[in-house]
């Protein structure tokens, strides 16, 4: 992944450099002593470039989790597809070939960094100061506009929604899939930067090239837009509007970049900033004084305001309240109160259970997912660590190594039943009046009352190895075969075996065997099972790694959920969704530090669609999925373990919500203020130009 990266770069690099003799101003030389001297003379416009580059990777996590706490709130790409329907399929389908998208996936990255990013080389190298301060800016600018769409307006890459339709770029072959995964989150469709980063370019030659110099350079840049917007249909990514989009943001990026130009290179500007540096350090009192200065100037400005000044608090308004707003949505989990060392989580029908680890023992946590500050105290057993427990319903079961006891949350304080058991696996509520223990390689069932009842279980002389149960269904890992989950239900003996498949992609297999990690699907185990009515979830250990295998209970179909590549933990199936854990690197323990973490991921069951619920540097696992709610464990940097609760549907903090409402009140009054200014100023200055004449 990184050298098919690298390669692009490379290759960016190295055409940049060869088109320099045909695109130079005629009287301009190529020289080598020039390479080393621009980056003295322009290394600010630079930094500026390069700091949007670096910048694109933390938005686009803040997108990947604002997307998901808002439960798809602010998926525009239904509206969009109303208005041009399969327009892009149309493209796809008419020069669709092998060759082509082979041509095009590679000139969608590489020519973009070379029309980007290198584009502010040229004028710097060649010292064309005049052109290089407005794109340089102008390419700064066409990011931050396009940062609110990114944010609040995701439109989906087309190739993931409209049917029929391929991402043929992103699925091109692995290595690629898993770079354009780990840098788009495929929800930034509009406005297209590939079209606006470039048009922008071409505006500015067009206008500020007023001599010519650059006519060579600005033909290319056309010719370069016209192809990449063929390239981003036909590819799978982008929509028609993403196009107009983004000719639309580079227009005004353009303009705001001559406006601001002459004002911020006269203080920025390479030539001089140096000086103020230097006079910064050996006299600091005068410089303060000169900043004092200006700072009062500034001040004085906003005393008598003109729709200038108005316009800026306007903007600097909307920009808090959008920061606010979005530092809310993106934090939407709450720790459960009072859990200091959680062992492992259990939620069901409005419950929270911890198994906390103290001192002494083990303690189950109860919550009401309604007031996760407020403990609710219930009789237990001693527990421990390896203590096993479950919760359906107001019904709560724990067991230790010699005893089982029932609680009915309504009446915590007293148990309702306690059976005698010997070193219990798992214990699962398998309906409203049967629970069932899984101990000693057998499955025994229970009723609430204490009498045993009949249900799925292994032959004589096999072992379960895994059980898990939804609503009277029962799922059954055999010792003899780990690979196969076998169907039942309670109140009968018959099993159904399926076979989980955990065949992937033979590239994939071949990533894996390149970093030394043998793929052996033959011999394949079952680790972790999760059951609802008609879909199973299993994690299968391939020895190489583990593939999370979405399978059918009625057809028996299956897929491949997680990364063939990446190893998944942790399935949990329930209301339409399907909640893991995973890491994002072959190998965790060598990765980057921000690749070295479990995530947490939902698999939309009717879209089937995978997107993140979280993105940082935090390791997370165990989710749990409820009707309302997202339940998983967390670590933090210092090591401390918390049992984080988000709710589905985005709720605003009391804080940012107030934040929300007086901004809205003060962006009307700015906003009116501001358009009575412009209108009295055009009086003013229509009035003053009749005088003139």
């Amino acid at each position: 992944m990184d050298g098919v990266y690298l390669t692009w770069l490379i290759s960016a690099l190295a055409i940049g450099v060869i088109l320099m003799p045909f695109i130079k101003p005629p009287w301009a030389k190529v020289t080598l002593d020039g390479f080393i001297d621009f980056l003295r003379r322009y290394w600010l416009h630079i930094a500026i470039v390069l700091t949007i580059y670096n910048a694109k990777d933390f938005l686009d996590e803040v997108d990947r989790i604002l997307m998901a706490n808002t439960d798809g709130m602010l998926n525009m790409t239904p509206w969009i597809y109303a208005i041009e329907g399969e327009m892009a399929l149309w493209v796809q389908e008419t020069f669709k070939a092998d060759w082509l998208t082979a041509f095009m996936t590679h000139f969608y990255v590489v020519g973009f960094m070379v029309i980007c990013y290198v584009s502010i080389f040229y004028f710097a190298y060649f010292d064309d100061r005049y052109m290089a301060d407005r794109i340089s800016l102008t390419i700064f600018w066409v990011y931050i506009l396009a940062i609110p769409f990114y944010l609040f307006f995701n439109v989906h890459v087309t190739g993931n929604y409209i049917p029929g339709m391929e991402t043929l770029a992103y699925n091109h072959t692995p290595e690629i899939n898993d770079w354009f995964h780990r840098i788009d989150p495929l929800t930034n469709g509009m406005p297209s930067l590939h079209i606006g980063f470039p048009f922008a370019v071409w505006l500015c030659l067009l206008r500020f090239d007023t001599d010519g110099r650059w006519t060579v350079y600005r033909r290319i840049i056309f010719a370069f837009v016209l192809l990449t917007a063929f390239c981003i249909l036909y590819l799978g990514i982008h929509w028609f509007m993403d196009i107009i989009g983004g000719m639309v943001v580079a227009a005004i990026a353009v303009s705001i970049a001559n406006k601001m130009a002459d004002p911020f290179w006269r203080i920025f500007d390479e030539r001089t900033i140096n000086a103020r540096l230097v006079t910064l350090l050996t006299n600091p009192k005068r410089a303060m004084n000169v900043i004092k200065s200006s700072a009062s100037k500034q001040i004085n400005r906003f005393t008598k305001p003109t729709s200038k000044e108005t316009g800026a608090m306007l903007a600097v308004v909307i920009i808090v309240v959008a920061g606010v707003i979005t530092w809310d949505l993106t934090h939407q989990s709450i720790p459960a109160g009072g859990v200091d060392a959680p062992v492992g989580v259990e939620a069901a029908d409005g419950w929270l259970i911890t198994l906390d680890e103290r001192e002494e023992s083990a303690l189950v946590i109860v919550h009401d997912l309604s007031d996760l500050d407020s403990e609710i105290d219930v009789i237990q057993p001693i527990l421990d660590s390896n203590s096993t427990y479950d919760v359906r319903g107001d019904m709560l079961a724990m067991a230790n190594a010699t005893t089982l006891m029932i609680v009915d949350l309504a009446n915590p304080n007293v148990a309702k039943t306690t059976f005698d058991v010997n070193n219990p696996k798992d214990v699962e509520i398998v309906t409203d009046d049967c629970v069932a223990v899984l101990e000693n390689g057998e499955v025994s069932y229970w009723s609430f009352d204490g009498m045993e009842k009949v249900g799925p279980n292994a032959d004589h002389g096999d072992s379960v190895i895994l059980f898990e149960s939804f609503d009277g269904q029962i799922a059954l890992v055999f010792e003899s075969a780990p690979s196969v989950v076998n169907l039942g239900i309670v109140d009968a003996e018959g099993l159904i075996s399926i076979e989980v498949n955990a065949t992937a992609d033979p590239n994939e297999d071949e990533i894996l065997r390149d970093a030394e990690l043998n793929v052996d699907v033959e011999n394949a185990t079952i680790t972790d099972i999760s059951l609802s009515k008609t879909m199973l979830a299993a994690t299968v250990d391939v020895n190489a790694t583990s593939r999370l295998v979405l399978l059918n209970t009625i057809s028996g179909d299956s897929q491949i959920i997680s990364d063939h590549k990446f190893a998944a933990y942790d399935p949990h199936i329930g209301y339409g969704v399907l909640m893991f854990s995973a890491y994002t690197e072959i190998n965790p323990l060598e990765a980057a530090e921000e690749y070295a973490d479990r995530e947490i991921y939902i698999h939309d069951l009717e879209t089937n669609l995978t997107k993140p619920l979280t993105a940082d540097g935090l390791d997370q696992w165990a989710p749990v999925v409820l009707e309302e709610h997202y339940v998983y464990q967390q670590m933090d940097s210092d090591g401390d373990v918390s049992v984080e609760v988000q709710q589905k549907e985005p709720t605003l903090q009391p804080y940012s919500s107030n934040i929300l409402k007086f901004g809205v009140m003060l962006v009307i009054a700015l906003s009116f203020i501001n358009i009575m200014q412009r209108q009295k100023e055009s009086n003013f200055n229509h009035h003053d130009s009749e005088l003139a004449s």
